[in-house]
């Protein structure tokens, strides 16, 4: 039988990519996500499984939907563009931490 994912959202959103640049992410970023540029999205490769849930988002969701398109094309499953930041962090149930 298949595992039933957690009601806990940090459970269940595995991987957060903020995809700004590293001097947005340092005024602030949804706590536990790492930041990658998007145009350097590909380099997730080396950490992450195709299938793994990867939730993307930037300051007004426009990097990460460019971001989500590379991860698809890269053949990856389960990519989801969260928009901006605060709605990220209200999706995700997360908060915004500097």
């Amino acid at each position: 039988s298949t595992p039933k994912p957690s009601s806990a959202a940090s459970d269940v959103y595995k991987r957060q990519i903020d995809v700004r640049t590293p001097e947005e992410f340092e005024l602030g970023h949804i706590e536990d996500s790492i930041n990658i540029e998007w145009q350097n999205i590909e380099l997730i490769e080396k950490t992450s499984q195709k299938d793994e849930k990867i939730y993307l988002y930037c300051r007004s969701g426009n990097r990460s939907q460019k971001a989500t398109e590379i991860l698809l094309a890269l053949g990856y499953k389960d990519v989801k563009n969260l928009g901006g930041i605060k709605e990220a962090s209200i999706t995700i149930d997360k908060k915004i931490i500097k």
